[in-house]
């Protein structure tokens, strides 16, 4: 069920959500009911549609991921959001919370990634090779507690799982990330990364348009929320 706190912003043609980990994007091989059709679901109950209710799905999060994301409720907000995301006109802020602190304050990772099929998996190289992709990502580290450190994270592509293998490649895995080498998952199966923040042009209003999406309600992220608040 989608709940009202959720909604981080909506207008004509477009809405953002803070999906919650556990929540799928689209309809998968689990059956599970997606988030695009709770959000059908929703819009259909709140302006009492009778027929079909149009939801674009623009870019996906990670089902174990939370945080902001946006849905287009008009075809043309669809695809004016899609050529924004392909010319990185959307800036999108992630937390991360890691199990090792980086070496540096702050950084710029560059890799190049494959994407394994079979076991949907990303296997990251540092040099240039056949087949791979160049990724690339800027963090800052934001804070610590006793265990485990805040990452900030700005991506500067867009590659399957980019911010997991990359992060861990440079031993700071993601609290709660069996895939990609955390010792334990996290109770609710989720992985400590949250899309954090969105920030871009409206494609109709021409607005400026930042929302920042809250951390999910547990006793880690509350304590690093409070480091930054």
């Amino acid at each position: 069920m989608l709940q009202a706190e959720q909604i981080l912003f909506e207008d004509n043609h477009l809405i953002i959500i803070n999906k919650k980990s556990g929540q799928i994007v689209q309809g998968d091989k689990t059956g599970d009911t997606p988030l695009s059709e709770l959000l059908k679901q929703y819009l259909k109950e709140k302006y009492k549609k009778p027929g079909n209710v149009f939801v674009g799905v623009a870019h996906r999060l990670d089902r174990p991921v939370s945080g902001a994301m946006i849905f287009a409720k008009t075809s043309k907000a669809l695809s004016r959001i899609n050529e924004m995301l392909r010319d990185h006109s959307i800036h999108k802020t992630y937390w991360a919370i890691c199990i090792n602190p980086p070496n540096e304050t702050k950084g710029k990772l560059v890799h190049y990634l494959k994407k394994n099929e079979a076991n949907n998996k990303s296997f990251a190289q540092d040099e240039e090779k056949e087949g791979y992709l160049k990724a690339v990502l800027n963090y800052t580290h934001l804070a610590s507690s006793d265990k485990y450190h805040l990452l900030e994270v700005n991506l500067e592509t867009g590659r399957h799982h980019q911010i997991r293998v990359q992060l861990a490649k440079v031993g700071c895995t993601i609290k709660g990330d069996l895939k990609y080498g955390a010792p334990r998952s996290n109770p609710d199966a989720s992985i400590s990364l949250h899309a954090r923040k969105i920030s871009f042009i409206h494609p109709v209003s021409k607005e400026k348009i930042t929302v920042t999406a809250p951390v999910p309600n547990d006793n880690l992220w509350n304590v690093f929320k409070q480091m930054k608040s």
